[in-house]
C-alpha cells in the first residue's frame, strides 16, 4: 500500500467526529430531568429526545455506502459534520419539547453516517499490518464515548447547564471539519442507483423495531396495541426486505458480497451481542447507583470511569497483540473478562461500598477492549476494498440494534425479576412468623406505618434481587455465545507484510 499523506492528521480529525457523535449516544441522558423542567414536559414527552435521536440514526446508518458512492466519502463526511454541529447548537437553544424534538432528529440523521465512514477510512488510508492499531483508535473512540458520555453529561449539567450538553460539539465538530477538509483526500464518486425499495423496507424495519424497543417499557409492551402495531410492521418490512434482497436480478440496498463473507456475518453478529452486553450494563448501573444506593449524579460518574480506562489499556495493548496472537484467542479473553466482571455483578449487595462498583468496572471495561478490537479487525480482514463502504454500516448498525435490544430485555427483565422477588419476600411477612415478633414496635406489621417501612425495604431488596438476575443472565449470554469464537476464520499472517512507508504528518 503507497503512503497515504497527512495519515496522522486525518486520524485525529476523523476521530474528533466519531467521539463527537459516540458521546452524544449517552451524554443527554442524565440531564434529562433537567430538560424536563426547563421544556416543561411530561416524563413521557421528554423520552422523545432520546427516541428521536435513536431512530432516526437508525434509519440513516444504512444509508451512508449508497451517499458514498453518489457524491464521494470526504463530500459525505464534511456534510455530516456541519449538519449534526449545526443541529448541535439547535438543540442547545430550543425552548420547547417541539424544537428539540426536530433538533435531534436532524442530529440523528446526520450523525448516522459518523461512525461507519471513520471506520471505513481508517480501512483504507492504514496498511494491512496496521489495521489493527487503526482498528484500537476507532474503537477506543467508539466505546470509550458512551462510557464517558453520563460523566460528561453529569459534569456539564451540574455545573452549567444542561444546554452545554449540547455546545459541547460546537468546537469539537469545527475542529473535525477543519482537518477533515483540509487532510482527507476525496474518493472517486461512483454512479450507483438507489435500490429505494430495499431501503425503505430497511428503514421501516428498523425504525420501528427502534420505537418498539424504546416505547415498548413505557407501554407496557405487547398489552398496548401501538407496540403490537409496530411488532407487526416491522415483521413485514423485513419479510419484504428480504424477499426483495433474495430475489431482485439488479443491485440490491445490501450489497449480497457480504453475505458471502463468513468473517464479517459472524463478526456483525458478536458486534451485536457487545453492544448489547455493553450499553445493558451501562443502562443498568446508573438506576442501580442512584436509585438505588442514593449515589449523587457526579459520584456515579466517578465510580463507573475506570470503565472507561479499562477499556482504554486494553486498547492500547490489544493492537500490537494481533500481530502476534490469534485473534480468536485475544476475543476469547475478552469475552472471558466479560463474563467475570459480570459475576463480579452478581455479588452486589445494597450495604456494599463502591470497590465492587470501580472493580467489576474496570475489569469489564478490559473485557471489551480486548473483544471489540480484534472483532472489528476480524470483520473486514478477508472482505474486499470495494465492500467497505457498504460494511461499515451494516456493522454500525448491528451493534447499535444490539445496544437498543439489549436495553430493553434488561429493562423488562429487572421489573419482572423484582416483582418476583417481591412476591416471595412478602410471603414471609405476617404477623404468624415468629421473626417478626423480635422487632421494634415501629416495625410491626400489624400496624400500618410498619408495615410501610417493611414494605419499603422488601421493595429494596426485591429490586436489587432484579438487578442481580439480570447481571447473571448476561453472564450466561457472555459465556454461550464465545463457542461461536470457532467460526471465524484465522486473517491472513500480516507480520511478513512490508512495512509501512513512512508518511508525513
Amino acid at each position: 500500500m503507497s503512503a497515504v499523506p497527512h495519515r496522522g492528521m486525518i486520524t485525529v480529525s476523523i476521530m474528533l467526529a466519531t467521539i463527537m457523535q459516540a458521546l452524544d449516544t449517552t451524554i443527554a441522558n442524565v440531564a434529562l430531568p433537567h430538560m424536563q423542567g426547563s421544556l416543561q414536559s411530561s416524563q413521557d414527552q421528554i423520552t422523545w429526545v432520546l427516541t428521536s435521536y435513536i431512530v432516526a440514526a437508525a434509519i440513516a446508518t444504512p444509508l451512508t455506502g449508497w451517499l458514498c458512492a453518489q457524491w464521494g466519502r470526504r463530500q459525505v463526511f464534511l456534510t455530516t459534520v456541519v449538519g449534526f454541529t449545526l443541529a448541535s447548537a439547535l438543540c442547545g437553544v430550543s425552548v420547547n419539547l417541539g424544537q428539540i424534538v426536530a433538533a435531534r432528529l436532524l442530529q440523528g440523521l446526520f450523525g448516522a453516517a459518523l461512525v461507519p465512514l471513520s471506520q471505513a477510512v481508517l480501512l483504507d488510508i492504514n496498511p494491512r499490518e496496521k489495521i489493527g492499531q487503526a482498528m484500537a483508535i476507532w474503537g477506543a473512540g467508539i466505546m470509550v464515548g458512551p462510557i464517558l458520555g453520563p460523566v460528561i453529561g453529569g459534569w456539564l449539567t451540574e455545573n452549567a447547564s444542561w444546554r452545554w450538553v449540547f455546545y459541547i460539539n460546537l468546537p469539537v465538530g469545527m475542529m473535525a471539519f477543519y482537518g477533515i477538509a483540509r487532510y482527507l483526500p476525496e474518493s472517486k464518486p461512483l454512479s450507483e442507483r438507489l435500490d429505494f425499495f430495499g431501503f425503505f423496507t430497511l428503514s421501516m424495519a428498523v425504525g420501528l423495531l427502534q420505537l418498539m424497543l424504546d416505547r415498548g417499557q413505557q407501554m407496557d409492551w405487547f398489552n398496548a396495541w401501538e407496540i403490537r402495531l409496530e411488532a407487526a410492521g416491522c415483521l413485514i418490512a423485513l419479510a419484504f426486505f428480504v424477499v426483495h434482497t433474495g430475489t431482485t436480478q439488479g443491485a440490491s440496498f445490501l450489497n449480497r458480497g457480504l453475505l458471502k463473507d463468513r468473517n464479517f456475518i459472524t463478526a456483525t453478529l458478536f458486534a451485536f451481542i457487545v453492544g448489547m452486553i455493553l450499553y445493558a450494563t451501562m443502562a443498568l448501573l446508573p438506576e442501580l447507583l442512584q436509585g438505588l444506593l442514593g449515589y449523587p449524579v457526579i459520584y456515579t460518574g466517578e465510580v463507573m470511569a475506570p470503565r472507561g480506562i479499562g477499556t482504554m489499556l486494553a486498547m492500547l495493548v490489544v493492537g500490537r497483540l494481533m500481530h502476534r496472537i490469534d485473534v480468536r484467542a485475544i476475543m476469547a479473553l475478552g469475552f472471558g473478562l466479560t463474563a467475570t466482571s459480570l459475576y463480579q455483578m452478581t455479588r452486589m449487595t445494597l450495604d456494599m461500598d463502591a470497590s465492587l462498583i470501580v472493580v467489576s468496572g474496570f475489569v469489564q471495561g478490559l473485557g471489551i477492549g480486548f473483544t471489540f478490537v480484534p472483532l472489528s479487525a476480524a470483520a473486514f480482514a478477508t472482505l474486499a476494498p470495494q465492500l467497505r463502504n457498504d460494511g461499515t454500516p451494516i456493522y454500525s448498525l448491528m451493534r447499535n440494534i444490539g445496544s437498543s435490544v439489549g436495553i430493553s430485555v434488561v429493562q423488562a427483565l429487572l421489573i419482572q425479576g423484582s416483582a418476583r422477588a417481591h412476591a416471595e419476600l412478602a410471603g414471609d411477612i405476617s404477623y404468624a412468623n415468629p421473626v417478626l415478633h423480635t422487632l421494634p414496635p415501629m416495625l410491626n406489621p400489624a400496624t400500618p406505618g410498619g408495615l410501610a417501612v417493611i414494605n419499603g425495604e422488601v421493595t429494596r431488596q426485591a429490586a436489587m434481587m432484579g438487578y442481580v438476575n439480570d447481571f447473571r443472565i448476561m453472564m450466561l449470554i457472555t459465556l454461550m455465545t464465545m463457542p461461536l469464537l470457532l467460526l471465524i476464520r484465522r486473517p491472513a499472517a500480516t507480520r511478513n507484510v512490508g512495512a509501512a512507508a513512512p508518511v508525513a504528518d
